[in-house]
């Protein structure tokens, strides 16, 4: 198959630090790319791909998320070459779903976000102005606010396993990786990590007013060298690092999360997973075998007992079964087929 795959522009792919969305999509081209198809990947130039690259912005726009123009001209820039592809599956944000429904090329865009509120109100109004366009889900959690969008297939993310080597023993940290904002709760982490008197690094992006603000009163104030540590941004190898040294990972999420990439990461490097279970949690832990889902962020730390009981080699067992690049490559060549036949 002729295959474009529209990234989002805001971070290189594979991305050089934060960007779950670009590691699955560099996942993506390139496992495509390999099983023989003809793979264009929009995405900005600095990225780096086995599929043919094309590129509207040289170097990823990272100081201009959310700006209309950039993301629409950079669609644009792919739909305007529909003609030359079988099938365009889209990773970008709802204006190239919209943008989808005006080419005769059969379009998948897979929902990489929540859809409660005002999202999932506009992913209806996207239904009803480019109804060709079939939507992709991440977790089945992600579509119970909009069980009725078109949704032509559920592909969970997966990883490129060979750049998370296995680490089989106790760390002596806790570990924190994601956004700083209240949904994903880096405050709550902290106070698991007090109750435990264990150490914790937290590592995550925090670009944004808001990402600022939240750091600023509810983690800041508790910062001390060798007990909670804020790592900033870190490179995939200083993450991987982390994740192989920690006891656990914390996940206290207070929120419909549509995926949640850091849990199979952490399974991965045989680090177990202490989740609240919330959004897609529960579809992604095996509890009991890949990590441990508590109701509530308090209940962590006397989860930490249990979580140490895991084996290392089982979660990467685990992780390896359900969240393997061929299968999710595989899955989407499945629903690019669906979308050819329809």
């Amino acid at each position: 198959m002729r295959i474009a795959v529209l990234a989002p522009v805001w971070f290189p792919v594979p991305p050089t630090g934060y960007g779950g969305i670009e590691w699955v999509v560099s996942l993506l081209a390139d496992g495509l790319s390999e099983a023989g198809h003809d793979v264009t990947l929009f995405a900005s130039g600095d990225s780096h791909t086995k599929a043919k690259l094309s590129y509207v912005y040289e170097i990823a726009p990272s100081e201009e998320i959310g700006r209309a123009q950039v993301e629409v001209r950079h669609a644009l820039a792919c739909f305007e070459r529909a003609g030359e592809f079988d099938v365009i599956t889209d990773h970008s944000g709802p204006p190239a779903a919209v943008i989808a429904g005006a080419v005769e090329t059969p379009c998948v865009h897979t929902v990489h976000g929540p859809l409660l509120g005002e999202p999932g109100d506009l992913y209806e109004q996207v239904a009803r102005v480019a109804p060709r366009t079939g939507l992709i889900s991440i977790s089945m959690n992600q579509r119970l606010p909009h069980e009725g969008l078109p949704w032509v297939a559920n592909i969970p993310n997966a990883l490129d396993f060979s750049v998370y080597p296995v680490h089989p023993h106790r760390g002596d940290y806790l570990l924190f990786l994601g956004r700083l904002n209240p949904d994903k709760g880096a405050h709550r982490a902290v106070a698991v990590a007090v109750e435990a008197g264990l150490p914790l690094k937290i590592a995550g992006k925090k670009r944004e007013p808001a990402e600022e603000e939240y750091f600023r009163e509810l983690i800041e104030p508790h910062l001390r060298p060798g007990q909670i540590e804020y790592l900033g941004e870190v490179t995939h190898g200083e993450k991987v690092e982390l994740l192989q040294n920690a006891r656990a990972t914390l996940f206290p999420i207070d929120w419909e999360e549509p995926f949640g990439l850091v849990m199979i990461e952490s399974m991965a490097c045989g680090t177990p997973v202490i989740a609240t279970r919330r959004g897609s949690v529960p579809e992604v832990i095996e509890h009991g075998r890949s990590g441990i889902v508590v109701d509530d962020y308090r209940e962590m730390a006397d989860a930490l007992e249990q979580a140490d009981a895991l084996d290392p080699l089982e979660l990467r067992r685990a992780a390896e079964e359900r969240f393997s690049k061929e299968r999710m490559v595989a899955d989407y060549v499945a629903a690019f087929e669906s979308r050819l036949r329809a």
